[in-house]
């Protein structure tokens, strides 16, 4: 199948078998994300699907996890998506876990027998956006959800057997406000126990809402040394067993590791890097 538009996906889904079934992301209001802002969402035919698992079924190919594209497949209706479970099933008798990105709102618009009846079917994560854990920069970043509806996501995931994988960025509260964020993330993440976070450092990118913000100062910045010292408050404040991937695009640094046996050696490794990034310009991450 040729994919339409730019591959989006968590790093740690790199070996899973993308399947698309959706163009483009439902929401694209975010004012950070540029991802999909040249796509017109919608849902894939099923026969256009079938045929991508009959292809890839007929090369010998036996998946241990299918990542349903593109950028919030889990919007999809419960009853379509359990078509496509059903599929994936009978071309891969296996019973591969099926992955994917959602909302908070994709998750809440389904009941309750509906995400158990999925998590049954082959549902195993879902990766969530919760980016921040302050109200205040989530309506700013006028991000689908608040607070307390994605505690009650999550709540409903859990008690439906989906494991949910958080998305997060550091720097996205803005300069000043990198550790009062990993405070309240951390609170967040020790209640809901995602079981990955990766964290997207934030950067900036001209085409987006939010560099409009900054233009004209209603948003500054935070410096790449903000924004290590916000991911050290947040790895010394979790108290959960996860695991944790944090990128960061405008410095050469990568924090991997699980919660809580690395943790000592993810502080180390955070320590040097802010050291070393103290004794150097500052540097914002503002295409």
């Amino acid at each position: 199948m040729e994919y339409e538009g730019q591959i989006c996906r968590s790093p740690m889904e790199r070996a899973a078998f993308s399947l698309p079934v959706t163009v483009g992301c439902c929401y694209n209001k975010c004012y950070f994300c540029n991802l999909f802002k040249h796509l017109q969402y919608r849902e894939l035919p099923l026969d256009q699907v079938e045929a991508e698992l009959r292809r890839v079924s007929e090369m010998g190919a036996a998946p241990k996890t299918v990542f349903l594209g593109d950028g919030s497949a889990f919007n999809l209706s419960s009853e379509r998506l359990l078509e496509i479970l059903a599929l994936i099933r009978r071309y891969f008798p296996s019973r591969p876990a099926v992955n994917m990105d959602a909302t908070v709102p994709s998750v809440l618009s389904k009941t309750q027998d509906s995400l158990r009846a999925l998590s049954e079917n082959g549902v195993r994560r879902l990766h969530i956006g919760i980016e921040t854990g302050l109200d205040d920069v989530l309506a700013l970043m006028n991000k689908c959800h608040s607070k307390p509806q994605a505690c009650e996501a999550v709540e409903r995931l859990h008690e439906a057997g989906i494991i949910y994988d958080a998305h997060i960025m550091t720097g996205v509260a803005g300069k000043g406000r990198g550790v009062e964020n990993a405070a309240a993330l951390a609170e967040f993440f020790n209640r809901t126990r995602p079981g990955r976070i990766t964290n997207f450092s934030m950067f900036i990118h001209k085409e987006t809402p939010l560099y409009g913000l900054v233009q004209n100062g209603k948003f500054t910045p935070a410096d790449e040394l903000e924004n290590l010292e916000e991911e050290r408050a947040l790895i010394e404040r979790l108290e959960i067993t996860a695991a944790y991937d944090g990128l960061h695009d405008f410095v050469p640094f990568r924090l991997q590791g699980k919660l809580p046996s690395d943790r000592a050696k993810m502080l180390e490794k955070l320590d040097t890097a802010i050291a070393a990034q103290k004794k150097k310009p500052p540097v914002v991450a503002l295409v």
